[in-house]
């Protein structure tokens, strides 16, 4: 990936060039939302008055049509893989038909080119060269006052495009602005239409809230707004289920799992993250009042990672993501007395690929809950001194080991090997002839 500094100045030498040949060039959209809120951009656009192919004839870059139709390109830096910029004509969009994309555009000016976009803060230009700011929508002032606004009629923009609603959380989470009244309003009365959009798409902003440390921000603003109950329905029923939790004795269960989210490492994975979010969603389909009002939630975990996998397959997560997913939320209280843990059964679940963000999530869980993580330190400490040897240790037999041992297979292999298996983790057998001395004994009693 080509390094910030590198990526700005072919940025700029694409405007320069597109000027020389004659042509309007800017910077625009997020690159310049960025820049003035001191971020380095992550990549950079360029709005101008070429067309397409005037575009691709006047720079001497490889070129990718990826809408040629609604006048974009991308260019390619000829030495530095990942060093891309996207060209965009100035447009306007024509009408949009399904709540998702315009039916065509026309080419334009910048300033109907501008008034074309979702929120204030994206619809700015930039001269890179004299570092001169164009805007026709009040954007900067938008910043300064950490707002964040749609352009033009609010119910108008997220008729075109249903994602802007998620769009409209994300950038006021990221950015730490709040949403003006106007704009805030429109989200919440159009929230349920979100669902028009593809599943896809909706995963794909919900990764980017996820996996950025706003993250319990942006899930609360979702609740707040209704979005919530469109994306992830079944999360709309820890509100008002209060827990009585130590480091939170009034707070309800919401309460607790967002702050959980902000307890995970700032660098969490999105399965990690949406585990955080959706660890104790069980708990209110499994809620039950025991005899004197004690209240409990007996297998919430096994509840919660069914419901878990039903989200991920309802976002169309790919199968590594939405196993991950399940996975932590299903055993998100194994750990929680590892001290006490048959030393096979704790071996086998440190062993388990993912465990360290099965821990990370204990950890976050725990400190939301009693405000210490004993449990984690335990483990941790476990795998990095591994007291009674490998973790993991190869198998000492396996069915062919039973067989020229003159057993018949059948089912009762799966029996032996796990008895095998378990005295091996356990450190009660260390080779093979142990081994097979035990399965005689097991033979005995079975």
């Amino acid at each position: 990936m080509a390094d910030p500094r590198a990526r700005r100045e072919f940025a700029e030498e694409i405007v320069v060039r597109l000027r020389r040949a004659g042509y309007q060039a800017l910077w625009a959209g997020g690159c310049v939302r960025d820049i003035l809120l001191g971020l380095t951009p992550a990549d950079y656009d360029v709005a101008t008055d070429a067309t397409p192919e005037q575009a691709t004839a006047a720079l001497p870059f490889r070129s990718l049509t990826i809408g040629a139709s609604f006048g974009v390109v991308k260019v390619r830096h000829p030495r530095m893989k990942g060093n891309e910029v996207e060209i965009a004509t100035f447009r306007s969009d024509l009408a949009y038909i399904d709540g998702r994309r315009p039916s065509g555009v026309v080419f334009s000016s910048p300033r109907e080119d501008a008034e074309r976009r979702d929120f204030t803060i994206n619809g700015m230009f930039m001269d890179p060269i004299g570092g001169e700011v164009v805007d026709y929508v009040g954007g900067r002032a938008d910043l300064e006052g950490r707002r964040l606004r749609a352009i033009g009629d609010p119910s108008a923009r997220f008729a075109e495009d249903k994602l802007r609603l998620l769009r409209a959380v994300r950038f006021a989470s990221r950015f730490d602005l709040h949403i003006e009244p106007t704009t805030l309003a429109a989200v919440s009365a159009m929230a349920a239409e979100v669902n028009i959009v593809s599943p896809e798409r909706i995963a794909q902003e919900m990764r980017r809230m996820l996996t950025h440390p706003s993250r319990a921000r942006a899930m609360d603003m979702l609740m707040d707004c209704g979005l919530m109950a469109a994306v992830l329905p079944p999360l709309v029923r820890a509100k008002g289920l209060f827990q009585g939790k130590p480091m939170q004795p009034e707070g309800d269960l919401w309460d607790h799992l967002l702050l959980t989210l902000s307890l995970l490492p700032h660098d969490a994975s999105f399965p990690l993250a949406l585990a955080g979010l959706l660890h104790d969603v069980g708990k209110p389909f499994s809620k039950q009042v025991q005899e004197g009002g004690r209240v409990s939630y007996h297998n919430h975990e096994s509840v919660g990672g069914r419901i878990a996998d039903d989200m991920a397959r309802r976002l169309k997560l790919s199968n590594a993501e939405r196993e991950r997913l399940a996975w932590l939320v299903t055993f998100h209280q194994y750990l929680g007395e590892a001290e006490r843990l048959r030393e096979s059964k704790l071996k086998r679940m440190l062993a388990s690929p993912g465990v360290d963000e099965l821990l990370a999530l204990h950890r976050a869980d725990a400190l939301a809950t009693v405000g210490n993580a004993r449990h984690v330190d335990y483990c941790e400490y476990y795998l990095e001194h591994q007291p009674a040897g490998p973790i993991n240790p190869p198998p000492l037999l396996t069915g062919h080991d039973l067989v020229r041992h003159g057993l018949k297979p059948g089912e009762h292999f799966a029996t032996i090997l796990e008895a095998v298996r378990e005295a091996q983790l356990e450190s009660r057998i260390h080779n093979k002839r142990e081994a097979l001395e035990l399965v005689d004994r097991e033979l005995t009693t079975m």
